[in-house]
């Protein structure tokens, strides 16, 4: 069997992307499939990511998106080797949000996704997409860790050097909605299925039988 990887991404914190993770891995493996769940953290502790975690660490904040691409494929081919027949990844390709935080423009980001197309092959590759209006997930993400947690996201976002003129909760999603159209335009170009989830007031119960309705004819499961 080819490997499948089902990258898991949104267009805001606070819209399920770890949930809806850990949820498509227990269901794959009720299946009888080999899955490995790549969590968000797991880009600062998989060996295959070492140099991206030794180029974060270095003092710039950064990684150069050759780093980026090169790890991908040893990640992807490793799984492979390993027999491996589902990665269902969090916030992993196409590293759209950190591209544009580091200061990378538009032609620049698309060369980017177009190196990882090549790196992946011949994997399959699933982009779930979970889309909500910015602010309402960014006031479910203050509600689950706290109202210091805006004035982090925001600082953040005002500390790298693509994401600086923004200096508030309402500028955040601004900048949130363009980048969802960034990527979805940048998806669109790739070979890769990409399935859209609506967000909205749907339950993270309501959210995974959707992605699993989807997921279904493409994975035969």
């Amino acid at each position: 069997m080819m490997a499948h990887l089902i990258a898991v991404i949104g267009s805001s914190p606070g819209v399920g992307k770890s949930t809806l993770c850990g949820a498509l891995a227990h269901w794959l493996r009720g299946t009888g499939a080999s899955v490995d769940h790549f969590q968000e953290a797991d880009i600062l502790t998989r060996p295959a990511f070492g140099a991206v975690a030794d180029e974060f660490a270095g003092g710039t904040g950064s990684v150069r998106p050759e780093t980026l691409v090169k790890a991908t494929q040893a990640y992807v081919s490793q799984a492979r080797a390993d027999g491996v027949d589902v990665l269902v990844t969090d916030a992993l390709i196409p590293f759209v949000p950190s591209l544009v935080a580091w200061g990378h423009d538009e032609p620049a980001i698309s060369a980017v996704v177009r190196d990882l197309v090549e790196a992946v092959e011949p994997t399959r590759v699933t982009v779930v997409y979970l889309r909500d209006d910015p602010e309402a997930a960014l006031r479910r993400a203050i509600d689950r860790e706290g109202p210091q947690w805006a004035d982090w996201f925001v600082g953040r976002l005002a500390g790298a050097p693509g994401t600086r003129s923004v200096d508030s909760l309402e500028a955040a999603a601004a900048h949130l909605r363009r980048e969802a159209e960034l990527t979805l335009r940048l998806l669109a170009a790739t070979p890769w299925s990409v399935v859209t989830v609506d967000v909205g007031g749907r339950s993270a119960a309501e959210v995974e039988e959707c992605a699993r309705r989807e997921l279904a004819g493409p994975l035969r499961v």
